[in-house]
């Protein structure tokens, strides 16, 4: 299966010459659901961004950012590559690695397009005067580590990167854990009629959080085309996104399925372009980035936390939850990473889950202890033993009438 990217960008009124494309979604697509979506976009006035960026104020970031900025966290962007020289992420993308080696390279239109804009709602820092312009994103002093298992939706090399890197996402997974990061972002996804299960990339999923590193998915953009099971979002340990709006509502796009874990903004997100203009995303790529920011805040401030306590931490901490506390729509409720923060005071660490057995090896456990055979004194069926106990006890009836008689010194023995 080879995933495809999972956000759509619209418009932020620029030329007509600056265009974002849809990377297509669906079957065995390079990145789960729409991601750019075609809209005409133009650049918004540098002094405008961050008044656009409510996603900033619904997870209240600033108070979060009273705890930390994500200082001394890495978060592995799998995407389609990530601009580097980009003035709000310079500094801040450490040295990654292309798994896909070929398609467009920089300076083209059709790359890193995606991962970019992810990156920016991750770690954006903002540029100019005091940093007081450009995108900021939830961590922005968290490293980037971009990782290209994808391409873009207008990359000539996207047939053939299809049929010779089905495994690049498996791959990504493994290396960007050996590489040294702490949380995983994963915009991208398969939700097409043929998406499956796939032992590796389960594996390598598994792999991460046996490790220690919080991997985090789009739930998909398949809410008006079926609702269909999206990977890698469904794999198990993972933390799943949807996205909803600025009332806090689904978004119409976004997948409905059991594995959702929470949700976070995902409609009219602004995002940066190698290009240099902002454009405003949607889709469930963008809520996952915001996750994954929100995750590498509680990793910086809690680094011994398991990817499972950091998942159940997010959940606990969620605002605006459903009625019952969860549902398909927007899992256990909006991320808070203000909340889950100041939870995380009190708790203990715990190590990570280890790995399960390798796919194709049975296993289900030692099973019950052994029974250890009976004695021969112990071989009695219940209602011989029954009759036996009954027969002792109008024994020892009679000998309690019979005159008592002096003792005999010695060991005691055990009843024939």
């Amino acid at each position: 299966m080879t995933p495809a990217p999972d956000t759509a960008s619209a418009r932020v009124r620029t030329p007509a010459s600056a265009r974002a494309r849809t990377p297509a979604r669906g079957a065995a697509v390079l990145a789960a659901v729409a991601l750019l979506a075609t809209a005409t976009a133009a650049p918004a006035a540098a002094d405008t961004i961050r008044d656009r960026q409510w996603g900033l104020l619904a997870l209240r970031a600033e108070e979060a950012w009273g705890t930390t900025r994500g200082d001394g966290v890495t978060v592995a962007v799998l995407d389609t590559g990530v601009d580097e020289s980009h003035p709000d992420l310079s500094g801040q993308v450490l040295a990654g690695t292309d798994l896909i080696g070929m398609g467009a390279g920089p300076g083209d239109r059709a790359w890193a397009r995606h991962g970019t804009a992810m990156a920016s709602i991750i770690a954006g820092h903002g540029h100019g005067p005091s940093r007081s312009q450009g995108v900021l994103g939830i961590a922005p002093q968290a490293r980037i580590l971009p990782v290209r298992v994808i391409l873009e939706e207008g990359d000539p090399g996207r047939a053939k990167a299809r049929e010779s890197k089905g495994g690049a996402l498996a791959e990504g997974i493994r290396w960007a854990v050996d590489h040294g990061a702490d949380v995983i972002n994963l915009s991208l996804g398969d939700d097409s009629d043929s998406a499956h299960h796939e032992a590796g990339e389960d594996e390598a999923v598994q792999y991460a959080l046996s490790k220690g590193v919080v991997v985090v998915a789009s739930a998909g953009n398949g809410g008006e085309s079926g609702d269909r099971v999206s990977y890698p979002a469904a794999y198990p340990g993972v933390i799943a996104v949807t996205a909803v709006d600025r009332r806090g509502r689904k978004a119409k796009f976004s997948t409905r399925n059991w594995y959702a874990t929470v949700s976070a903004p995902g409609v009219d997100v602004v995002i940066a372009d190698p290009d240099r203009s902002y454009y405003e995303g949607w889709g469930t790529s963008a809520a996952a980035a915001f996750v994954s920011g929100a995750a590498a805040l509680v990793k910086a401030a809690h680094p011994g936390l398991s990817p499972a306590q950091v998942k159940k931490l997010l959940e606990d901490t969620a605002s605006d939850s459903p009625a019952g506390g969860r549902d398909d729509a927007r899992g256990h409720g909006m991320v808070d990473p203000a909340a889950a923060l100041q939870v995380a005071e009190a708790m203990r660490p715990e190590p990570a889950v280890p790995a399960p057995a390798a796919a194709g090896s049975t296993y289900f456990g030692p099973g019950p202890e052994r029974v250890r055979p009976p004695e021969r004194s112990a071989r009695l069926g219940a209602p011989a033993a029954a009759v036996a106990g009954a027969a002792l006890l109008v024994l020892a009836a009679v000998l309690a009438r019979r005159p008592r008689r002096g003792t005999r010194g010695g060991d005691a023995h055990p009843a024939q």
